[in-house]
């Protein structure tokens, strides 16, 4: 399982890094607050499809020919995801597996609750091979209260490389809707056949566009790829790479996760907005 394209637990690893751009620019008067909008928004949807990436990874069936098998991940692996939260069936008829929640909230271990399915139809041959193709769909699926919707398609591009197309997604909140494509692809520059996560490294590219929870419509460009890598001290923010995040109301601002050009495992980044740069911490 350490081997495979979507290597447990490093999807979320690799999304939250955007998610803490919005955490610390919110405290930046600089900022444009449709911006921190939009990019508060990008990142917590980021967050999820990377948290559904590790769930499917969890619970994949070893031999997909047969049903109800084992799994593909150690229960060392399941019970970071899952803990006891979710049943799992799979048909090799129809090559599909079924994550259900049940209907009532239960938490899991990163602390958030959910409930409903998540559904994967996984295409002919084995889905670690380079052009196997992985397409997932939500039904009446909630976290921590908050409905998500929409269609992934996870596309394996070999040696752990692999690309993750978000169509026609929303996460509906008592605060507004915000409503989203993406396409990113994660290119694993070292790693690969290791048994371990800590010598990993990515980059990431790739856009999304979408419409706030105002109800702005924004699009978020990686400019230059960010560069992820795992190990000790380095994983929780993303060493070098840029964003550009734009919307319909105000100009653009520039997020630079290597304002010295030295891919140093720190929280410090800068922003820039109407040609003023300003250093933030990120959290």
């Amino acid at each position: 399982m350490t081997t495979s394209a979507f290597r447990s637990l490093g999807l979320a690893t690799l999304a939250s890094s955007l998610l803490l751009l919005s955490t610390a620019c919110n405290k930046d008067n600089t900022a444009p607050a449709d911006n921190l909008e939009s990019a508060e928004d990008n990142g917590s949807a980021e967050e999820e499809n990377a948290a559904i990436g590790d769930i499917i990874n969890a619970t994949a069936p070893a031999d997909a020919s047969l049903a109800n098998g084992d799994y593909a991940a150690s229960l060392e692996d399941r019970d970071k995801v899952l803990g006891r939260c979710a049943t799992r069936t799979y048909n090799p008829a129809t090559r599909t597996l079924t994550i259900d929640f049940g209907t009532t909230n239960c938490l899991c271990p990163n602390g958030k609750t959910r409930r409903g399915k998540i559904v994967v139809v996984f295409s002919p041959g084995p889905y670690r091979q380079p052009g196997a193709v992985t397409t997932v769909t939500l039904v009446n699926y909630f976290v921590n209260d908050n409905q998500h919707t929409g269609t992934r398609v996870l596309t394996n591009l070999g040696n752990g490389s692999f690309s993750l197309d978000v169509q026609n997604a929303s996460i509906i909140t008592p605060t507004g809707t915000h409503s989203w494509s993406s396409q990113r692809q994660y290119q694993r520059t070292a790693g690969f056949g290791t048994p371990t996560i800590l010598d990993d490294e990515y980059l990431v590219s790739g856009q999304a566009t979408g419409t706030n929870r105002k109800k702005v419509s924004y699009t978020a460009t990686i400019q230059q790829p960010l560069l992820k890598k795992f190990a000790p001290g380095c994983a929780r923010h993303f060493v070098s790479g840029t964003v550009n995040i734009t919307n319909s109301r105000e100009k653009g601002m520039l997020l630079n996760y290597d304002p010295t050009g030295t891919a140093a495992c720190d929280n410090i980044a800068t922003i820039t907005v109407n040609g003023r740069t300003r250093t933030i911490t990120l959290r």
